[in-house]
């Protein structure tokens, strides 16, 4: 399974961010973006749960993550 992960960051945090989230077990790439949004993330996981723990627990956890939306692939 396959997952978006966009990351809004405190203001002049989105590369620590981004460097840190990189780092998690699963996280796949890692982009700054420009927009609404941050940051993205691409996970790739065994399941719907593994997706939320990576999220909860480890890239919410970052310092200087505000918020984060989780987008799963369908395809």
């Amino acid at each position: 399974m396959k997952a978006y992960v966009l990351i809004s960051a405190k203001t002049g945090e989105a590369t620590a961010v981004i460097r840190q989230t990189t780092r998690i077990k699963g996280v796949l790439e890692g982009h700054i973006t420009l927009g609404p949004y941050d940051a993205v993330a691409v996970i790739e996981a065994e399941s719907t749960k593994e997706v939320g723990q990576i999220v909860h627990n480890e890239i919410q956890s970052i310092p200087g993550v505000l918020d984060t939306l989780t987008c799963l692939a369908v395809d």
